[in-house]
């Protein structure tokens, strides 16, 4: 990735577009794949998210069997990516952002993993 290139004004960008390809914003499912999956709703873009995921994991093993030789992994950083975006489609259909996910992030940095999973609420 070029340095001039901000990972969050990336996500910013692609959230801004994810809004405009709702129904209330003119999204038309006609000609938008993203407006075709918000009128859909949630179960298809989980359905996606679930396919995704299932493409990252196997592209994972793909790259790990390949040595992690530089095509097998660029294969990997594509399927997240992908995985990504449907997140991202999933959170703009419940009115949250990829700010909200960095915040969430910012909330657990520096703890540790197990310590925050025990302060969870069950």
């Amino acid at each position: 990735m070029s340095q001039d290139i901000s990972p969050a004004d990336v996500l910013a960008r692609v959230a801004a577009t994810l809004e405009s390809r709702k129904p209330e914003h003119g999204g038309d499912p006609e000609s938008s794949y993203v407006a075709k999956l918000f009128r859909k709703g949630d179960d298809a873009i989980l359905k996606k998210i679930g396919e995704e995921a299932t493409e990252t994991v196997m592209a994972a093993k793909d790259a790990r069997a390949a040595g992690l030789e530089a095509g097998a992994v660029d294969k990997l950083v594509y399927e997240v990516a992908d995985l990504w975006f449907h997140s991202m489609v999933l959170l703009a259909h419940v009115g949250r952002s990829p700010a909200d996910v960095v915040n969430e992030l910012a909330r657990r940095e520096g703890m540790s993993g197990l310590a925050e999973k025990a302060s969870r609420k069950e």
